[in-house]
């Protein structure tokens, strides 16, 4: 049994049962490839994930907790003097809730009575009371990272940043047009590792795009309530992984369930011989333990 893959959730996570909400990850998932998100959302047979970017998640609970300390006393980063902008990290009672995963900012869309969320990095606010999204990235690439198109992500960004200040003005939010990421960037030009990584931390301006987001969820709603799955997509290596393993199976005259299923092995290694500690007892003598 795989340890990490677990394709068939609770269905009181699918569309339809009583925890599911329309994350702003799930809309981007679905502008990726409509028909894996019918069977991850609709079905209930989840995508298999990648793991988990437990560095990226550090870099982001470090920075939380440093913007958390000038939240707390209601000053300006030095971040954000270094690159002229007028503005504080925000105050709000549900800013916890607003950063927490399964949780975030959230608004009952009326016309598809779905719950749309999404969980903000951070949000700032300037003299004229704007809200201010913003987010954090970690990467490591060479060269300075001082505008989004020195990143490969550039389009996924802006609808990330799009969703975020959608959901703030839907909620009644006066929120500025531009959000900001705060990008870390790790450098490699150091002659060793030492146990240290030095990190570039760069501001970058991001005009968030919303006039999408209506449309999307509507036809978000149009495709679960199908009572079939769209077409596979032609740019979705999972869609093409499956049509590739149908056709290999198809030519043996085989299907995915003609075989039983084979463990995989294990391998446990030998458990090395038990040492003898010295250590000194009660009484100053040298005892061995076992």
């Amino acid at each position: 049994m795989s340890l990490y893959y677990k394709p068939h959730r609770n269905p009181g996570w699918n569309y339809g049962g009583d925890k599911w909400r329309l994350s702003r990850s799930k809309i981007e998932f679905f502008m990726e490839c409509p028909h894996c998100f019918y069977i991850d959302n609709k079905l209930g047979t989840a995508r298999p994930r990648g793991p988990s970017f437990t560095l990226n998640v550090a870099v982001d609970t470090l920075l939380k907790k440093e913007f958390d300390a000038h939240r707390a006393a209601k000053t300006t980063h030095p971040l954000m003097k270094a690159y002229g902008l007028d503005a504080v990290p925000y105050q709000h009672p549900k800013m916890d809730t607003w950063r927490e995963n399964f949780e975030g900012i959230d608004y009952r869309d009326p016309a598809t009575r779905m719950t749309i969320c999404g969980a903000v990095d951070d949000i700032w606010v300037n003299p004229e009371g704007k809200l201010i999204v913003v987010d954090y990235k970690a990467t490591s690439k060479e060269g300075s990272i001082e505008t989004l198109a020195d990143s490969s992500w550039e389009e996924q960004y802006r609808r990330q940043m799009g969703i975020y200040q959608w959901l703030l003005r839907k909620c009644g939010f006066d929120v500025s047009d531009t959000g900001y990421f705060v990008y870390a960037n790790a450098g490699i030009d150091k002659a060793a590792f030492d146990g240290q990584l030095d990190f570039e931390i760069t501001l970058i301006p991001c005009e968030g795009e919303t006039a999408w987001v209506d449309q999307a969820i509507a036809d978000i709603k149009t495709c679960l309530d199908n009572p079939l799955p769209p077409p596979p997509s032609s740019d979705c290596d999972y869609c093409k992984y499956r049509d590739a393993v149908s056709a290999s199976l198809t030519k043996v005259g085989g299907h995915a369930h003609s075989t039983p299923a084979i463990k995989a092995p294990t391998y446990k290694p030998p458990t090395p011989p038990q040492k003898k500690i010295a250590k000194n007892d009660d009484d100053g003598n040298m005892a061995q333990l076992f």
